[in-house]
């Protein structure tokens, strides 16, 4: 009768202002976020030698805004329950915009990585509440436009991130990066004070302060967090500290899960794994992460590093896919209340794959458009599948619950971002030692073809008034360094590929889930 009166209550509320006002107001919050936990990536060099500071060092300040952020997310719900959720939430916004700007004024690293550990606090509860706003704001068969606003910011920002954040480091400095939040924060703050409400049914108060759960969850995810930014860079597990830092990760995690599932008060509701469509939603997002920021890693390297773009080359040729992701989402939002969520879901993972096939037929002589239309593929897949996923993993969810949820949700994407990363430089290295070894066994005195070509260098060599040593030489190097490009390039190839069969492998999970009801409301309680 409880749960009955409860929903009656739920479904009765409306929020203050128009749904469309309130998802702009949380958006920008949201876009700002995202946006700068990638902008700051191209900068690193910049702020690397303005610092007096080694790339390795500048690194932390990635790594420590990462971990911090990560530690909150999925405690945003019982932070809310704790101080109120807008009060929590614009109290967020401020700390990352007073952060921000004290990111910019750091006059050394260490004061940098400490404000970017407050920076990462902040805004680690931004993404879960504006989206817990979002699905409370839209009834139920209007999610769909909801969740392709903040797609906007957590599909759209990372793409255009590291365009943005070269552009303003090329023209002005690096500090701008962070002073650039301070508007954007202020006119959030001013719209959420206007626009935004707690719904009457969102639980206030707790009884008792969880810090075992609080000081486990911290030490779980720091030390995983810590190990997926640093491993490729200290040879993983070959690494005493790196396994270390595992060990702690794994034990801590475990340690609490057993703790919330037995603690009268958690600071992680893990019952929540329970709502219908939750479970395989939270493992799709996950490895649409990996997807996500694997090909956003991959493709920048492969455009300077092979093809020989220039970093705002690399930003135009990238740029349309973000583009195609825009014009898509509001597309997608709004069939999203009148198609099954699920078969969207499905086009998404489809058109995602299709794109990473694309892109494992590239080659070293690809033209601009070759690499553009591949990029644009993607992001008509992304829009298709964020919005549709996001509305089925939390068409049975209470709100109540809204708070938990998109916490963990959005920190199982970032994780899946985190390891994508991890996972696309370590495969990276080790498939081009693997291909390199096997084109070297090609270039022999016993291979007339590599015979004929090395004769036809160091004859050019000879035209051109190289010595008949120096022209061996010479030629054997560029015969050596075109090994290693080729290398490289399949190495591209062979991450592209298993990325698109990884989404091919995850279609039979959306059929685990249920369609969501076309009714207003979540229906009663929520669990099936």
């Amino acid at each position: 009768m409880a749960d009955n009166e409860q929903e009656l209550h739920q479904e009765g509320w409306s929020p203050v202002g128009s749904p469309g006002i309130i998802a702009v107001a949380v958006m920008l919050s949201t876009f700002m976020e995202v946006l700068d936990s990638t902008v700051v990536n191209v900068s690193l060099p910049h702020i690397a030698g303005n610092l007096s500071a080694s790339i390795d060092e500048s690194t932390w300040v990635l790594t420590s805004y990462l971990v911090s952020n990560a530690i909150v997310l999925p405690a945003t719900g019982w932070f809310s329950m704790l101080f109120g959720r807008k009060r929590f939430y614009m109290f967020c916004v401020a700390a990352f915009v007073v952060s921000s700007v004290m990111c910019g004024l750091a006059p050394t690293l260490p004061l940098l990585v400490f404000f970017r550990v407050l920076q990462g606090l902040g805004g680690g509860a931004l993404q879960p509440i504006a989206q817990a706003i979002l699905l409370e704001s839209f009834p139920l068969h209007k999610r769909g436009m909801g969740m392709a606003i903040f797609g906007i910011g957590v599909v759209f920002a990372p793409i255009i991130g590291p365009t943005l954040g070269g552009w303003i480091t090329d023209n002005y400095s690096w500090r701008w990066i962070f002073y650039i939040n301070l508007p954007v924060g202020i006119l959030s703050l001013i719209m959420t004070q206007i626009f935004v409400v707690d719904p009457p049914y969102l639980r206030r108060g707790v009884t008792k302060i969880d810090y075992t759960g609080l000081g486990l969850l911290a030490l779980g995810i720091g030390a995983l967090q810590i190990v997926l930014d640093n491993g490729e860079r200290n040879d993983w597990f070959q690494t005493s500290w790196i396994v270390q830092m595992s060990i702690i990760s794994v034990v801590a995690l475990i340690a609490l899960v057993l703790w919330e599932r037995h603690t009268e008060h958690p600071i992680i509701d893990l019952s929540i794994l329970r709502v219908r469509n939750f479970a395989p939603g939270v493992t799709l997002i996950f490895t649409l992460g990996i997807a996500l920021y694997g090909s956003m890693v991959l493709l920048p390297v492969f455009m300077q590093n092979l093809l020989g773009y220039s970093a705002t080359q690399s930003g135009l040729a990238m740029s349309p896919g973000g583009v195609g992701t825009l014009i898509c989402m509001p597309i997608v939002g709004y069939l999203v209340g009148r198609r099954d969520a699920r078969y969207l879901t499905v086009i998404g993972l489809v058109t995602l794959s299709f794109s990473m096939f694309m892109m494992s037929r590239y080659n070293l002589q690809i033209g601009f458009w070759e690499v553009v239309i591949p990029r644009v593929v993607m992001g008509v897949g992304l829009a298709f599948l964020f919005v549709p996923l996001s509305t089925v993993s939390f068409a049975f969810m209470p709100r109540s619950q809204m708070g938990t949820g998109t916490g963990i949700f959005n920190l199982m994407r970032n994780i899946g971002g985190s390891v994508g990363i991890a996972w696309v430089t370590t495969t990276l290295a080790r498939r081009a030692q693997f291909h390199q070894a096997r084109l070297v066994e090609h270039v022999s005195i016993y291979n007339p073809i590599s015979v004929q070509h090395m004769k036809q260098l160091m004859n050019a060599l000879i035209v051109g008034g190289q010595t008949y040593w120096n022209a061996q030489a010479e030629a054997l190097g560029l015969t050596y360094s075109t090994v290693l490009r080729q290398a490289s390039a399949m190495s591209f190839i062979d991450c592209f590929w298993m990325l698109g069969v990884a989404m091919i492998v995850l279609l039979p999970i959306v059929f685990i889930m249920r369609r969501p009801p076309r009714q207003q409301g979540p229906p009663p309680g929520g669990m099936h």
